[in-house]
């Protein structure tokens, strides 16, 4: 009886917390970049093309977006505003351009890290998230340093190789 009171007593205590718990919820859309590591050289620019499901059995509103970016490199989402639909109907898809990264002249190599959200819902005024997708860019050195440091290389190698090979053939 005694351990009746208490499993009692603790479901009231601990009811309010699991009524209150907020359920876990699904994005409504499902993004997926055709491809999400993309290589650029210094000065170069690169497309993210991708696909955007609606997962749900409701049309779904795409509102806007945001993003960010590792510095220096810039993202201009034109290409969201001007191809992507304004709505999604229910287990709708449309595949496009989504945005393209410009990696500026001087911008140093190595990997750069970003996000890009598409922001909307049930209506045309709603503003959350409802899909996200990663991406990285890799900046390569440009082909004009590979170059000069390949040719370095072939005159320091010669330059120390000819007082060798001249007494090699005395």
């Amino acid at each position: 009886m005694k351990s009746l009171k208490r499993s009692l007593l603790l479901s009231l205590i601990l009811l309010p917390f699991l009524l209150t718990a907020t359920p876990a919820k699904a994005a409504p859309l499902s993004l997926i970049l055709s491809s999400p590591f993309q290589y650029t050289g210094p000065g170069g620019t690169v497309t993210f093309d991708a696909t955007v499901t609606n997962t749900t059995n409701a049309v779904v509103f795409l509102n806007g977006d945001d993003f960010s970016l590792d510095s220096p490199l810039t993202l201009d989402d034109s290409s969201y505003f001007n191809n992507f639909p304004l709505s999604l109907g229910a287990l709708g898809s449309f595949t496009g351009p989504l945005f393209t990264v410009d990696a500026p002249l001087g911008t140093t190599p190595g990997l750069y890290a970003g996000v890009f959200d598409i922001t909307g819902g049930t209506d045309d005024s709603a503003n959350a998230v409802i899909a996200s997708a990663n991406f990285d860019v890799y900046v390569t050195p440009e082909p004009s340093s590979l170059l000069l440091l390949g040719s370095g290389l072939v005159i320091g190698l010669s330059a120390l190789g000819g007082p060798f090979r001249r007494r090699l053939n005395r």
